[in-house]
């Protein structure tokens, strides 16, 4: 007989109603929002007795002559009942209550609230009180357990979570909902419920079915679904036998279900369609009074027949389909738009812990075990099994004499067949979902929010419409634009808006793009998706855009509407981002399991040379988190954000890892507060996005204020010195590798950025080198040093000699010199591969500056070229290392002979102060390479043969603006063998004047051949040298290498007294100005012999470092300082 629906009648003023039946059932209680509780004998009953209780009422319940309720002073008080005298508050919440309930006994009262925690107090003694805290949003709703073992909670986080009452703890967590901010912005208040009496079964309404749930296992056992449910559902109640399970939605409909069958035996709908926020079944009969959101109150009476029939043949089926479930993320998929952090945890709960009726089921299946899964994993469905059906219909009977109410007595053989399935849980899959978007359930909504602009979506009764505003709105002007179509997913670029729709019944998927930037009239097209196929994600670059659909596609169009290319993903796609030729996509990989997602991400570059960077390699998220944001900073760097607010960063610098750059955890003040991302900088570093309390994403009104937070990689011992500096330097590091990417593809950039990060890092390591000088940390200290540019090292070198380490200064030598050699060899295989290729855009124009590759060059190869013919034989390099790209010609072919680290450092990443005279003196500049001012001049300058030639000692590739000219080699190659053939050339006279040909051509272009007769000027210590190798050799005879010769010869140099070493060095300076006046006569010189001389004598007062120096002129020393290194 089908149930009868009495007319509704006025309960409250309008907004949300409760309603509960006292023990007996003979009259109806309801709570509204006038603050009123009114009891009904019936629903005629025109003069209900009244009790008010405050402003509002948001909950009530009663047993045992007790009535509870949740009112908006943020309390929960008690009224005695029938007589409604006020008998105390059993408790406090720092903002209201949102549901109250009783425990099974009538002894407790639980209350959830929207300050996220859970009580659960003594109604007889309200200082015995439990809190449950673990909810990171408001709390919904509450269900205690028949048994008073378990409490079931709802909150707008988007978790079912049932605690184990003792002792407060969480058992198992369902990422279920769709998540809120916020009670009233809930689509579902989600009133859960248990299975009367045993409890056995707790179910859950998630939106348009109720989920039922096995006590212990926890496990999905079946869900209750009707297809003339076409909204979400929001209230649930059980009948008092367990055997029914009714439940009411937001458009007025109310189900009613046979739980056993699963069959929907009532169907009723609300005669205005008003949402159904309350539902009672009355204690003894076939009554079910419901209250609406309009403050109404309506009664069904003769719900359902009393006797259900049981269906043994669906039991096989549904034990089937139950263990494929555990394998099948797509029942579970409707957990809303974003899963819970803590998606699915499950407590080890040990056999014990099983309710003792349920003993016996186990005995019996535990004979039929092997069979059942034989059976459930390889038969067909259409087979059964007869040893289980004979089993199961053993059970039936014997749990029905056990229980006389007749309720649903099938189920525990289903629930019995999970436990020989202990491992780990599958995690339901994450949803698709544009980075920059609210969920899609809200009216009002953000589709996407980013570096370009901000598109609303506005869907409510007045107005389907959507609103695109731009930051810059010299770019375009804010486009209103209605929703016929109903587009859930958008993008926005400098160039066009890009909108998506889910496809219905009548009309395709489609993608709409309105291209504002276009120069003809026609600003819009519209593209239809095959049948079948939804586009689940979408995406902007430059030119071109991108879709990716359920069929696993990805389809590539222009900005212009031409179809290009289509390729198949591994996996159904989690979200895309674009960036100038970059696509960015991340795709499920497979299931994740206990919570994690298994995500992979692909990373494709779209210009002319189309390639993937990244090929379907793991995304790396925080243990039991989601992907919450996913896409590129300004400069072109893909990054993501997952749930618990850990930024990463693809370290391009380290092959293409992935780096934490910051936790905004960090910066919330409440546990449940966020911060949504809405753009990531590099230049400057800005982690930009909006403050959310108590919520993952914002409102849309009022608008959001963006703040931005600063980078921080997780290094340790960050509150020390050295953990600072250290985070520092490979933040900086790391936040300028993108210059070379944009070096490598052909961009143009500011090239003071990448002067500035240079001299940043170099000053960083070099306050940890005096850090770790300070603690007596040396090795550390020529670790560091591996770290610096060559011009570092030589400062480092000298910082070493200064603090009177000369074992440390001896080491950064070497080091030095290693280093030279191994850029030489570098720089070598890489310009050999390249320079055809960089010499063609040379020629083809690309360089219209006057840089170190463009005036120099035009002379000097006119004389390279005669060079070279003279010379093919003799040069141990290779010709195309003859390029003079420096000085237009020079004194001396010769190398300086004794070179330090700072000798290369000069040479490479100083200002040439004499590069404008006709025959500038490459001897002068290079004799002048320990000369501290020019070394400190270089860190502070920033031209461009500077940083150039820096970076190349950084083993950098280098940044030029377009074009991309290689640093000659020849530079680094001259630099090397100052190094490996300097004591051959100190020596002996005669073998320096027959190595000047071959020197000048292969070491230094910045030679011209007119010169080769003539000799570099020497300094006392080489004169010294050549006058005592004999006596060297004699004391050490085992000495073979030139560098050994040298370094005794510098130790034994240093112990001389001062005067001693000033006579050698007047005596070099003597000899060498001759020689510089005959080279003046030969070469129309410049008035340059004073700057010569000078730079001479500074050669010999850094020879001296170790014993205490001349002091050094006033600028070198304030430049020092600035290093944090004290004046001696």
């Amino acid at each position: 007989m089908p149930a009868t629906q009495k007319p509704m009648r006025y309960g409250h003023t309008e907004g949300h109603t409760d309603v509960c039946f006292d023990d007996s059932g003979s009259c109806i209680v309801t709570c509204g929002s006038d603050g009123d509780v009114r009891i009904w004998e019936d629903l005629d009953d025109d003069d209900p007795k009244s009790i008010n209780v405050g402003e509002k009422a948001y909950s009530c319940a009663l047993k045992n002559g007790k009535l509870v309720t949740a009112v908006s002073n943020n309390t929960i008080q008690v009224h005695t009942f029938p007589e409604g005298v006020p008998d105390g508050i059993l408790t406090r919440f720092t903002t209201n209550a949102n549901h109250v309930v009783f425990s099974g006994d009538g002894a407790k009262i639980a209350a959830g609230s929207s300050d996220f925690i859970v009580k659960v107090v003594d109604v007889m003694d309200s200082s015995q009180q439990k809190t449950f805290r673990g909810h990171d949003a408001p709390v919904l709703s509450l269900s205690f357990d028949p048994k008073d073992i378990f409490l079931a909670s709802a909150s707008c986080d988007g978790s079912v979570r049932v605690w184990q009452i003792s002792d407060q703890t969480c058992a198992v967590s369902w990422p279920l909902l769709q998540k809120c901010n916020d009670v009233i912005n809930a689509k579902s208040i989600c009133r859960l419920s248990w299975q009367p009496k045993s409890g056995k079964l707790l179910a859950i309404p998630v939106e348009k079915s109720v989920k039922v749930y096995r006590r212990e296992t926890w496990s999905n056992q079946f869900d209750l679904s009707d297809n003339f449910i076409s909204q979400t559902l929001n209230v649930i109640t059980w009948s008092p036998c367990g055997q029914y399970l009714a439940a009411g939605s937001i458009n007025g409909l109310i189900v009613v279900w046979n739980v056993e069958t699963k069959e929907c035996v009532e169907r009723v709908k609300h005669e205005k369609g008003y949402a159904i926020c309350g539902l009672a079944w009355h204690p003894t009969c076939g009554q079910i009074a419901y209250t609406d959101a309009e403050g109404n109150l309506g009664l069904l009476e003769n719900v359902c027949d009393p006797v259900g029939k049981k269906s043994n043949s669906k039991v096989s089926r549904r034990v089937e389909k139950d263990y494929n479930d555990l394998f099948d993320g797509d029942d579970m998929s409707n957990a809303g738009d974003f899963l819970n952090d803590n998606a699915v945890e499950i407590p080890s709960f040990s056999k014990g812990n099983i309710n003792e009726d349920e003993d016996e089921d186990d005995l019996m299946l535990s004979s039929v075990r092997p069979r059942q899964r034989s059976h459930i994993l390889e038969d067909d469905e259409n087979s059964v099994d007869v040893t289980l059906l004979k089993t199961g219909s053993s059970l039936l009977k014997e749990e029905e004499e056990d229980d006389q109410a007749g309720s649903i007595h099938n189920l525990p053989l289903v629930a019995s067949q999970r436990p020989f399935y202990d491992g780990p849980m599958p995690t339901p899959r994450q949803k698709p979902f544009q980075s920059g978007s609210t969920p899609l359930h809200l009216t009002h909504r953000f589709m996407v929010w980013n570096s370009i602009g901000i598109i609303r979506c506005y869907n409510d009764e007045q107005d389907n419409a959507i609103d695109v505003e731009f930051h810059d709105s010299s770019l375009h002007h804010a486009t209103h634009l209605s929703n016929t179509l109903n587009y859930t997913v958008a993008d926005l670029s400098h160039e066009a808006i890009l909108l998506a729709c889910e496809s219905t019944d009548e009309l395709a998927s489609k993608l709409h793009c309105l291209h504002f930037s276009s120069w003809d009239s026609s600003k819009e097209w519209m593209v239809d998706m095959p049948p079948n196929e939804d586009i689940e994600a979408i995406c902007l670059g430059q030119g071109w855009a991108a879709t990716a659909t359920s069929a696993l596609l990805l389809r590539i169009f222009t900005i212009g509407g031409v179809q290009k290319e289509v390729f198949s993903l591994p996996g159904p796609v989690v979200s895309m981002a674009g960036h100038g030729e970059q696509l960015f996509i991340v795709y499920h990989r497979g299931t994740g399991f206990d919570g994690d997602q298994c995500l992979g991400v692909q990373l494709l570059e779209l210009g002319k040379k189309k390639k993937q960077i990244l090929h379907g390699d793991p995304l790396p998220l925080t243990r039991k988190s989601y992907l919450a944001w996913v896409g590129f900073s300004a400069e072109g760097t893909p990054c993501f954000v997952d749930s618990d607010g850990i930024v990463r960063m693809l370290n391009r610098g380290l092959g293409n890892t992935w780096t934490p750059v910051c936790n905004t955890r960090e910066h919330c003040r409440g546990k449940s507060d966020h911060y949504w991302v809405v753009g990531i900088h590099e230049n400057p570093q800005q982690l930009r996005c909006i403050p959310c309390k108590g919520s993952r994403f914002p409102p849309t009104l009022p608008r959001p204020a963006v703040v931005i937070l600063n980078f921080k990689l997780p290094y340790c011992q960050i509150a020390t010195e050295k953990g600072q500096m250290e985070e520092q330097f490979w933040r900086s590091v790391m936040f300028h590798n993108h210059l070379d990417y944009l070096a490598k593809n052909g961009y143009e950039y500011e090239e003071n950025t990448k002067n500035q990060a240079i001299k940043e890092q170099q000053e960083l390591l070099m306050k940890m080198l005096a850090l770790s000088c300070k603690l007596e940390r040396e090795f550390r200290c020529v670790e560091l040093a591996d770290l610096m540019t060559q011009n570092a090292v030589n400062l480092a070198i000298k910082y070493a000699s200064r603090s009177r380490r000369l074992i440390l200064a001896q080491r950064l030598s070497e080091l030095a010199v290693e280093k030279a050699a191994e850029l030489a060899a570098t720089q070598e295989e890489e310009e050999e591969e390249e320079e055809e290729d960089f010499r063609k855009k040379l020629n083809a124009g690309y360089s219209n500056t006057a840089t170190e590759w463009s005036q120099p060059r035009l002379r000097s190869q006119v004389e390279d070229d005669t060079e070279d013919t003279r010379e093919a034989d003799e040069a141990e390099e290779k010709p195309e290392i003859r390029q003079n790209s420096f000085s237009k010609n020079t004194d001396s072919p010769d190398m300086p002979a004794v070179m330090t680290g700072a000798a290369i450092s000069s040479i490479q990443g100083r200002v040439n102060p004499f590069k404008v005279s006709a025959n500038s003196k490459e001897p002068a500049i290079s004799m002048n390479s320990t000369r501290s001012t020019n070394i400190l001049d270089n860190m502070n300058k920033s031209s461009r043969k500077s940083t150039g030639l820096n970076r190349a000692a950084n083993n950098e590739k280098s940044p030029v603006i377009k074009p991309l000219i290689p640093k000659p080699k020849s530079k680094q190659a001259s630099a090397a063998s100052y190094f490996q053939k300097r004591t051959s050339q100190d020596s002996k006279t005669e073998e320096v004047k027959e190595e000047n040909p071959k020197s000048s051509s292969s070491e230094s272009s910045a030679m011209s051949p007119q010169n080769t007769e003539n000799q570099r000027p020497k300094t006392g210590f080489q004169m010294w040298l050549e006058e005592n190798r004999n006596n060297i050799l004699t004391d050490n005879p085992d000495f073979s290498d030139e560098a050994d010769i040298i370094k005794e010869g510098m130790i034994r140099f240093r112990v001389l007294s001062v005067e001693v070493r000033k006579a050698w060095a007047d005596k070099a300076k003597g000899g060498t100005a001759s020689d510089g006046a005959e080279a003046k006569k030969r070469k129309r010189a410049v008035n340059e012999n004073n700057e010569t001389e000078n730079q001479k004598e500074k050669e010999k007062e850094n020879l001296n470092l170790p014993k205490k120096q001349k002091p050094l002129d006033l600028s070198t020393n304030q430049k020092l300082s600035a290093f944090a290194f004290k004046q001696e």
